[in-house]
């Protein structure tokens, strides 16, 4: 071997192979040596916190949800939200009628995208000229009102339910959601039990929202924030 081909030889080992590799990561493990102050141990007053609480699910699945009124509705919903799903997309006019079959209170030249899910129509509003996008989640357990030209856009979350978690049996609540006129909810956005969008708002894309919004506010982020004001706009057009 010349002494020109030495420091290449040198500056490039030879590969381990995968058992080499392996035991190699072995020993490094096996030869950190334990240390408490580096591993999270509980306190006894953490672990008997923890232990305090037990929620009690028999008395849950046990309490009455729902009226029989409401439990009617829902088992003719299940079948019924298939004439909506079915639905081509041009035809606007059937899903309102549908929705309206079941109780829910549409207006004139609203739009709601056929794969949008309203879990019960009998409580969900909504404006002329406002549209529900594709995947829409509205989960109408309490009351959900969509003012005039509104938007919800595509795979945004809802949400009029939710569950008292400081008791015990985890009681089922609905508190009331509503959406202003001309107010804009981004894609895969959240919307929160009990929160108000005011009149103008917009929620940037997959925005967490759990506070109320004022009018013509823009928010964004997880938990939403104010980022900005829409300016005022006058409409066009006859509607």
């Amino acid at each position: 071997m010349s002494s020109a081909q030495l420091p290449d030889l040198v500056s490039r080992p030879a590969p381990l192979s995968w058992n080499c590799h392996f035991l190699a990561i072995t020993c490094c493990f096996e030869c950190v040596p334990y240390d408490k102050n580096t591993v999270s141990i509980p306190s006894p007053s953490a672990q008997t916190s923890l232990e305090a609480v037990e929620l009690d699910i028999a008395a849950n699945r046990a309490a009455r949800k729902y009226s029989r009124r409401e439990q009617c509705l829902r088992a003719a919903w299940t079948f019924g939200r298939w004439l909506v799903r079915l639905s081509p997309h041009p035809c606007h006019g059937w899903r309102r009628t549908v929705l309206r079959l079941f109780g829910a209170k549409v207006g004139r030249q609203a739009r709601i995208a056929a794969s949008a899910h309203i879990y019960m129509p009998w409580n969900f509003e909504i404006g002329e000229w406002s549209a529900i996008g594709p995947d829409v989640f509205v989960y109408s357990l309490g009351k959900v009102q969509i003012g005039q030209r509104a938007t919800v856009s595509y795979r945004s979350h809802v949400c009029a339910g939710s569950h008292d978690f400081t008791d015990p049996t985890m009681p089922l609540t609905k508190p009331p959601v509503s959406i202003g006129d001309d107010a804009w909810v981004g894609t895969e956005a959240f919307i929160g039990p009990g929160v108000t969008i005011g009149a103008g708002a917009m929620v940037a894309a997959r925005a967490v929202v759990v506070k109320d919004v004022a009018p013509r506010m823009v928010v964004a982020g997880h938990p939403a924030k104010v980022i900005g004001e829409r300016p005022p706009m006058r409409r066009r057009g006859p509607h």
